[in-house]
């Protein structure tokens, strides 16, 4: 009877100690990490257009900007086209220092308090000719 309580109490004990590692698990496994997008300044034939021309994100993602090609280019954030119409917001995502060389590049990270919703950005020297991207905060 000594044996049967003791092998009893050994199982439950292994039970207890595997459904305590598995739950630790499903509590301590970190969310889903941030990634980082690129998004080239000029595209590779040449036009004057981001490639993508829009981009889905979450807050904490960060945009990777390349100068690729017929620079100098820009990323500037439209402080009337954001969800929050907010000019600090727009200042803080944009990069209005021009990119001389191919290859040069600059980063935005989406923050964390990032309203969800369409930001319009566009390239400076080249807004007029129709080189704007969309950002989607999701």
């Amino acid at each position: 009877m000594k044996l049967i309580s003791a092998s009893l109490r050994r199982f439950t004990l292994a039970v207890l100690t595997v459904l305590l590692v598995v739950s630790s698990f499903a509590i301590f496994t970190p969310s889903a990490s941030a990634e980082t997008f690129q998004v080239k300044l000029g595209s590779d034939k040449g036009m004057l257009a981001f490639e993508p021309k829009k981009l889905s994100v979450k807050p904490g993602d960060t945009i990777e900007w390349v100068n690729n090609k017929v620079p100098p280019h820009n990323v500037v954030f439209d402080a009337a086209l954001n969800p929050a119409k907010s000019a600090d917001l727009a200042k803080e995502l944009s990069h209005k220092q021009l990119l001389m060389s191919p290859g040069q590049t600059q980063t935005t990270t989406i923050p964390a308090d990032a309203p969800a919703g369409e930001y319009t950005f566009y390239c400076e020297p080249h807004r007029g000719a129709g080189m704007v991207g969309k950002l989607v905060v999701e």
